[in-house]
């Protein structure tokens, strides 16, 4: 028989007033805790951008950006990544597993509760037993709920929730960068793609040239007005030019193909007709305010949501050094007949209370909020480092989409100019009173010229999806365009 010792209700009253005065202090307590240590980002927000005069709201990125090119195949290419793209794909899936993490961390605020059911049968020695004639099978049925709860004074469970939120939610900023870096990719591909083309088309255009001129020259060496020399110069000059075509081929299909790779389609199943950059519209776009930068790049919201996270685990970690306050019950039956399982007698119950401080650890516990705060001192220099960076990107690219615009317009001149030379050229030259080797200088001139002008042409909208890419895609209306009545 056990014997049972009844507590008296002296001792039950300070046991229960010193419950409540724990319970009353510990929010104290958790306050001081958590509101330690808190850090500062020390942000240097310029109140204007360098490179960009003018008013910062006059044309603000859309929020379909691509459409302002004006182009319906790229439209349709980026609806496609935007549908299928394997690595969009693979952040939806990072969401996902950080929406579960989220929900293990918040587990331990709720308490756990267990079904449990046995059925134990047993025989004793006949030989070890005190009574060796009485050897008899027993059996014993128990069905019970047990319930189990930590009480989160010190708010380590709560903190450990927030990291796992903040985490979730950086995933998402994650999924943003992804999708505007694939839809980025794409605009730059395609561009490349009209580019090539373009220069493909020029190159055919100048093989055309060269080799009329080259005929002029072969019935002048037939003639015997032309030197040998002057027809192997030309047949050099048109077959450099023919050279430059394969490798602008080899660059339209391999384009092509990663156009596909990007829109998740086998290469056989995806084509891509191309054009040319003339065709395209040139959006124009202002940056807006820096200040306003830190609300529409995702990757400084993704920082910045890493960041808050890491000083929860720090809050989690310092909270880990106070006691653990564990509140524990079982309750059932017990029988050794089935039928009688739920009886009136064979109820039992067993509450406990514990709590742990930890005293010594070996350093394990110091060493655990030391490496959490090295971390959240590593994401906060990230931070910074991704703030400046941006501004830094905006910056680089408005100057390039300056800086190409003023190019191409001086390029163009240069065309024209050596167009109109190699046209008065080839006039003499049929005239017969021109050098052959000025001839020669002016095809060089126009030929480097107009391929020069195509690559400038491409670079200047590279710059301009740059632009887009730092100022982090498309941006909403203003809130007061966007609000109703």
């Amino acid at each position: 028989m056990v014997n049972v010792r009844r507590v008296p209700a002296s001792d039950r009253r300070w046991s229960l007033a010193a419950f409540v005065v724990a319970a009353g202090l510990a929010p104290a307590l958790a306050g001081c805790i958590l509101t330690a240590d808190k850090l500062d980002p020390a942000l240097d927000v310029p109140e204007r951008y360098k490179e960009a005069p003018g008013k910062p709201h006059a044309a603000l990125p859309a929020l379909e950006w691509w459409r302002s090119f004006r182009s319906t195949e790229l439209t349709d290419l980026v609806e496609q990544a935007q549908v299928a793209n394997l690595d969009i794909a693979a952040a939806v899936a990072r969401i996902v597993q950080a929406d579960a993490l989220s929900r293990v961390a918040g587990a331990p605020l709720l308490p756990t509760v267990n079904a449990n059911a046995s059925e134990t049968r047993s025989r004793p020695s006949a030989v070890t037993g005190t009574n060796a004639i009485a050897v008899i099978d027993r059996t014993l049925y128990s069905a019970s709920l047990s319930a189990s709860y930590e009480i989160d004074f010190w708010g380590k469970n709560r903190a450990a929730l927030r990291a796992a939120e903040y985490s979730a939610l950086g995933s998402r900023f994650d999924r943003e960068v992804v999708a505007l870096t694939a839809l980025v990719t794409v605009a730059n591909t395609y561009f490349t793609v009209l580019g090539a083309q373009d220069r493909l088309r020029i190159a055919n255009e100048n093989v055309a040239s060269a080799s009329r001129i080259l005929s002029l020259i072969r019935d002048r060496f037939n003639a015997g007005t032309a030197s040998a020399l002057d027809l192997a110069q030309q047949e050099t000059l048109v077959l450099v030019q023919r050279a430059t075509i394969p490798p602008l081929i080899e660059q339209i299909r391999q384009n092509m193909a990663m156009l596909a790779l990007l829109a998740g389609r086998a290469p056989e199943h995806m084509s891509v007709r191309g054009g040319s950059l003339e065709r395209l519209a040139f959006p124009r776009v202002t940056p807006g305010l820096p200040s306003e930068l830190l609300t529409q790049r995702p990757d400084i919201r993704e920082a910045e949501a890493r960041l808050a996270g890491s000083d929860a685990n720090v809050e989690a970690a310092r909270a880990a050094f106070y006691p653990s306050i564990q509140l524990t019950g079982q309750g059932g039956s017990q029988s050794a007949a089935l039928h009688a399982l739920f009886g009136s007698g064979a109820f039992f119950y067993s509450i406990a209370v514990s709590a742990t401080q930890p005293i010594f650890d070996g350093g394990r516990l110091l060493g655990q909020l030391d490496q959490q705060k090295g971390v959240r001192d590593e994401l906060l220099q990230n931070y910074r480092k991704s703030v400046i960076s941006a501004f830094t990107d905006v910056e680089k690219a408005l100057v390039a989409v300056q800086q190409t615009t003023v190019q191409e317009r001086l390029q163009r001149q240069a065309v024209d100019s050596s167009r109109r030379a190699f046209e008065l050229a080839e006039e003499r030259l049929r005239a017969g009173t021109v050098d052959l080797t000025t001839v020669l200088t002016t095809q060089q001139t126009l030929f480097q010229q107009q391929d020069t002008l195509a690559q400038v042409r491409l670079a200047r909208f590279l710059a301009m999806v740059s632009l887009y890419q730092a100022l982090g895609g498309g941006w909403l209306p203003p809130r007061e365009a966007r609000a109703t009545p």
